[in-house]
């Protein structure tokens, strides 16, 4: 299962809109990078969170998921809670070929400051904006910069496509914009 290189991630992003804004190469300027990089592609955190909270004492339930468990901010910086959680969303939106799986792992930037970002694989011919759930694991309060750098994302090819691709069991969260929340 190989890794895919630059070239590819652009091909596929300019030919197939797999990337969709794509930025042609990473970008710096006093802001967490983003855009193509080596072997993968970083992907920007959108302005839209939802941020946990516990003032009406709700309880997180994944089989019956309640909003009133976080606060949603638009903003272009989120302050997280400390020891709390977050959700956003990535700006781009992903189109992902039948033979590709997608790993995303978390900006070395926000990891040495205590944030983890995690986000399940994106499956093949999984297609939407990327749900990210942001964690603060610190005592501290933390900011996280919309429209900057949150995560990497690693494209896989498998050796042959799947029999049954994301698109084809209809998967509950195909063609997502915004924050999705759990569903069963």
């Amino acid at each position: 299962m190989p890794i895919m290189p630059d070239h590819w991630i652009r091909t596929m992003a300019t030919t197939q809109a797999m990337i969709d804004p794509f930025v042609e190469t990473q970008k710096r300027d006093g802001v967490i990078s983003y855009g193509l990089s080596s072997y993968g592609y970083d992907a920007r955190v959108s302005d839209d969170f939802r941020v946990f909270t516990n003032v009406d004492s709700a309880i997180v339930d994944p089989k019956n998921f309640s909003p009133d468990s976080f606060v949603t901010r638009r903003a272009p910086v989120c302050i997280i809670p400390p020891n709390s959680f977050a959700l956003a969303h990535t700006v781009e939106y992903f189109r992902i070929p039948r033979d590709i799986l997608v790993i995303c792992l978390g900006k070395s930037t926000y990891a040495r400051c205590g944030i983890i970002v995690n986000v399940t694989p994106l499956e093949p011919e999984w297609e939407g904006q990327v749900t990210i759930e942001i964690s603060n694991t610190t005592p501290l309060p933390a900011k996280i910069y919309a429209n900057e750098g949150i995560c990497q994302f690693l494209f896989l090819r498998g050796d042959t496509p799947p029999e049954t691709s994301y698109a084809d069991k209809a998967g509950k969260y195909m063609h997502q914009r915004g924050v999705s929340l759990p569903r069963l």
